[in-house]
């Protein structure tokens, strides 16, 4: 519908990159676009400007630079952080039912040469129990393996008590995230993080750019999985994405600064869109309410096939799970851990907003998902 201004509220699938971010790429396309690696003027030069980047990045996370490993996104990041631990004597690693498919699908592949995973259940509100955490660590554990926010439903994690846990038992604690990096308050040293992946794109910076922070513990015994000419300290080798780092950079030192804003004015949408929604009949929230990242809301609407849904609401992108999933047709992993029924997890739309979204926006949501649902109930 070219005529119709899209009304974007996929935000946890990708972001629309900030033009700030933008501009300060471009000179990396066209007048600085020397290798980063070379030994000359130019390459040095441009090497000045990607350091300053990685500074910028490990500030966010309250990391340093040089634990830092610029990656192609938060996929291989979560690959390299696991993969990379895999000559290590101890074979067990414990996660959790609702991480990512690259955290699950990584761990499956861990199986499949000799590693036992134990996948922890969450409660109905899609958090972890703590204390089964703890029984679960065994002597043969090598890494705890949690995501601090949740793609689908936004649940936060109490990851500092999840990381005090595993270092209490000598255990790595591996964090994906991906959806709170730049959106809320991450300190992998207060929060005992040794492995923790992120990308650009989620918080308005470009896509194929990513990062995984290593602490010094993990970083002795880590693997690396890409070989080649030892660039980035031998960790991950591979000519250097220039402008893809300039702009995580950028992205990273926009958030340090506008994130509290960003946060009141997003949750002040979010909470409006969610109360109105909820006036629907049957409708619920799905996931713990209170400890949520501020721009997310899944919300069941019981009777509607989400899926015809999404398709008759044209011009307003909105998700019924992972972007990752989405080519399937198949209940959300995460819905059905919480306990949904099939047709619940069926019935659920997830709303993200993002820096760019506005009140008006939300009005034409509301309206056009609530005349909607009512002609589309079976």
């Amino acid at each position: 519908m070219p005529d119709q201004k899209i009304i974007y509220l996929d935000n946890n699938a990708t972001t629309r990159p900030d033009e700030r971010v933008i501009n300060a790429m471009l000179p990396y396309f066209t007048d600085y676009y020397a290798n980063a690696n070379s030994a000359h003027l130019a390459g040095l030069s441009v090497n000045e400007a990607v350091e300053l980047a990685a500074w910028h990045t490990a500030g966010l996370i309250g990391a340093e630079e040089k634990e830092i490993i610029f990656t192609s996104g938060a996929s291989e990041s979560i690959n390299l952080a696991i993969k990379g631990h895999a000559s290590q004597n101890r074979k067990h690693i414990v996660t959790v039912a609702t991480e990512h498919k690259a955290v699950l699908d990584t761990c499956l592949y861990m199986e499949s040469i000799g590693f036992e995973v134990s996948y922890l259940p969450v409660n109905s509100e899609g958090l972890l129990n703590l204390d089964l955490l703890n029984k679960t660590i065994t002597d043969e554990t090598l890494m705890v393996i949690v995501m601090m926010v949740n793609n689908e439903t936004g649940v936060i994690q109490d990851c500092k008590e999840i990381g005090n846990i595993a270092h209490s038992k000598n255990v790595l604690f591996m964090c994906d995230a991906t959806q709170a990096a730049g959106k809320i308050p991450v300190d992998v040293k207060d929060l005992n993080i040794d492995l923790l992946a992120f990308s650009a794109h989620k918080f308005y910076g470009p896509k194929g750019i990513g990062a995984l922070y290593i602490s010094s513990k993990a970083k002795i015994k880590l693997t690396p999985q890409i070989h080649g000419g030892g660039q980035q300290r031998k960790l991950r080798s591979g000519t250097l994405n220039v402008p893809g780092i300039i702009g995580f950079g950028k992205a990273c030192e926009i958030a340090l600064i506008e994130m509290k804003t960003d946060e009141e004015r997003i949750k002040r949408l979010r909470n409006h869109l969610e109360e109105n929604l909820l006036k629907i009949e049957g409708s619920f929230v799905n996931g713990n309410s209170q400890k949520r990242i501020y721009n997310t809301s899944n919300i069941c609407f019981p009777g509607v096939n989400a899926q015809r849904l999404i398709i008759a609401l044209q011009n307003i992108s909105v998700s019924d799970g992972s972007a990752c999933s989405s080519v399937t047709t198949e209940p959300s992993h995460v819905l059905k851990a919480l306990g949904l029924s099939n047709e619940n997890a069926l019935s659920s739309v997830r709303f993200s907003l993002g820096r760019f979204t506005t009140f008006e926006e939300i009005e034409d949501t509301i309206l056009r998902v609530t005349t909607l649902i009512n002609e589309l109930r079976f």
